[in-house]
């Protein structure tokens, strides 16, 4: 697995997009692509509001309110975030996993979500191994259902926390974002990127804002025939080539529990894509560097890179809990105003 020599690219473009139903409920978040460009203007605007609001007033926008967190997949960042969020509002949470609910007795998602809705919950945050889970869960209880993470499909709460990390750096101020506040900016994607459902809504809203986006990997993790992408989105194999034209740069793990018994050459792996401290000071000395974790220290990049002035992984991680309150809050304030609530 080595680099090209001449930079291989292909660009990419979606297939038509059938209407669809979904969401159901104004407060769900299913995909990036549910949300125009004015709403995720509002979220980066709301969440630095909540961000730098007093905890006193903060913790009762969404007093005793009740949220499910529905964990299928083992997850530290994003659970986390969006307990801390839903609890800095005020929210009671409660979690469920696959390891100690019903749901390892066989009971399906569908039963699980209607009995989370007649225990009272009114908003369910979902992650599950199965893309869709998520539409699916929405069309059972029309509760409003933030995907935390479906599968390989998608991850838009990522997509929204990478983006306000990118904008502090490369845009500082702006939080009302339009078709072009990213115009001129390179992101480049490297790893593995088929398994990714973080790479998937980072693809589908960075090119809605003008930004350009690049994918690197090798066809394991990135085949010639990617589709469902976007305008704006192109290949390039040859990771040096991909970082001389990038202010950004976004590092995947290998996703070991995804690749169904694939054999891949780790060392020719790292050789061809792992970020180092050599490679990035000759190709992309001002780069950002971005990794959504958990990181794999010596694979996908170097200990000193993560560690580095360059990177912005802790950052992305602190905008998560800012974004998740901001789309909790639009959760459950979208079923108040549908409900008549105050």
């Amino acid at each position: 697995m080595t680099a090209t020599t001449a930079p291989v690219r292909r660009q990419l473009h979606p297939p038509p997009v059938a209407a669809s139903p979904f969401p159901y409920n104004k407060g769900s978040l299913l995909s990036v692509q549910d949300l125009t460009l004015e709403t995720v203007s509002h979220l980066l605007a709301r969440a630095s509001a909540l961000e730098n609001m007093d905890p006193l007033v903060r913790d009762r926008i969404l007093l005793k309110r009740r949220v499910a967190l529905l964990f299928y997949e083992s997850s530290t960042r994003t659970r986390t975030s969006f307990e801390l969020a839903a609890k800095g509002l005020g929210a009671d949470t409660t979690l469920i996993s696959n390891l100690s609910s019903s749901i390892e007795k066989g009971e399906t998602l569908k039963d699980t979500g209607l009995t989370l809705r007649a225990l009272g919950a009114e908003a369910v945050i979902l992650r599950h191994n199965s893309s869709g889970a998520a539409w699916l869960l929405e069309e059972a209880t029309r509760l409003p259902v933030l995907n935390a993470g479906d599968g390989m499909h998608e991850h838009p709460t990522q997509a929204l926390l990478d983006l306000r990390t990118i904008l502090a750096h490369v845009r500082p101020g702006i939080e009302a974002v339009e078709q072009d506040t990213l115009a001129g900016v390179t992101v480049t994607i490297v790893g593995d990127i088929l398994h990714s459902r973080v790479a998937r809504s980072n693809m589908l809203l960075l090119p809605r804002l003008g930004a350009r986006v690049l994918l690197c990997g090798p066809p394991q993790f990135l085949p010639e025939l990617a589709t469902g992408a976007g305008p704006g989105i192109s290949i390039e194999r040859d990771f040096d080539a991909a970082l001389r034209e990038s202010q950004v740069v976004m590092m995947l793990r290998i996703q070991a529990e995804r690749l169904a018994g694939q054999q891949i050459d780790l060392e020719q792996y790292k050789a061809s894509y792992q970020l180092t401290g050599q490679r990035l000071a000759a190709h992309a000395p001002s780069a950002l560097v971005m990794h959504p974790g958990p990181i794999i220290r010596g694979l996908e990049l170097t200990a000193g890179v993560a560690d580095g002035p360059q990177s912005v992984i802790l950052e992305q991680v602190t905008n998560g809990v800012a974004i998740r309150m901001a789309v909790v809050e639009r959760a459950l304030m979208e079923t108040s105003t549908k409900e008549g609530r105050a």
